[in-house]
């Protein structure tokens, strides 16, 4: 693998950083504001079914999730939630676009050992585009990578346009990330290697996807310093 793989791409959400529990937290407590009017459990199943609806007009991120509470709230009650809640709600989606930058284990480590090795380092990752490049800064890792996409799917045709600007064959390239969906699977129909590492949450949209386990160029590991064993033995076999 040593001299195939020359581009390492990273998811960001839940790959390099904690994202999923803060939107869990936000549910959690925007569920509690509306249960005067409906049960918590049909509250959040009427959030996801918005979020759904609104996803080709919004996108991903924080904005769109705040949209998505305000119309959710509105519909749930029937249009009678007060002024009061629509300003906690803003007030949620304020606080989760300034949530702090938790780096996830071995992060650090793992960056600095491909920085070393010379992998040309990419992100490859769903979002707002300010929210996705407030939160790199605010990582302190933007200087390990060569490059920063902000995709607005995450697709065959997505990841093929991707390698396509970056000048890199598929099998030349090794994408990590928490999603089977969005981050493996688009990416090994490409041809190209994958590096699925499961995060003990993950958004509801993210899931249903599979991967044949013989696939050769599929991989799965626990932690992301596994990563660095798993180089070093592609590397001698």
């Amino acid at each position: 693998m040593k001299t195939k793989i020359k581009v390492i791409g990273f998811d960001a959400d839940d790959t390099l950083w904690v994202n999923e529990p803060f939107y869990k937290e936000t549910e959690i407590q925007f569920c509690e504001m509306l249960s005067e009017y409906q049960p918590k459990n049909i509250v959040s199943k009427e959030l996801f079914e918005t979020e759904m609806m609104n996803l080709e007009i919004y996108g991903y991120g924080a904005k769109g999730f705040m949209l998505s509470l305000i119309e959710t709230a509105l519909r749930v009650s029937d249009y009678k939630v007060s002024s009061q809640i629509i300003e906690k709600i803003i007030e949620l989606g304020k606080k989760l676009l300034n949530n702090p930058i938790i780096l996830l284990d071995g992060v650090l480590e793992v960056l600095d050992e491909l920085f070393k090795r010379e992998y040309k380092l990419i992100i490859a990752t769903k979002g707002d585009l300010l929210d996705q490049e407030r939160k790199l800064k605010k990582s302190g890792i933007e200087k390990y990578f060569d490059h920063v996409e902000i995709m607005s799917g995450k697709k065959e045709t997505d990841y093929k346009k991707l390698l396509k600007n970056l000048g890199i064959k598929p099998d030349r390239f090794m994408m990590i990330g928490n999603s089977l969906k969005s981050d493996i699977a688009p990416v090994l129909n490409l041809g190209a290697y994958a590096v699925h590492i499961p995060y003990h949450t993950t958004w509801q949209h993210e899931s249903g996807a599979s991967v044949q386990p013989n696939n050769k160029n599929f991989f799965k590991i626990n932690r992301l310093i596994e990563l660095i064993e798993l180089l070093n033995y592609e590397k001698n076999n």
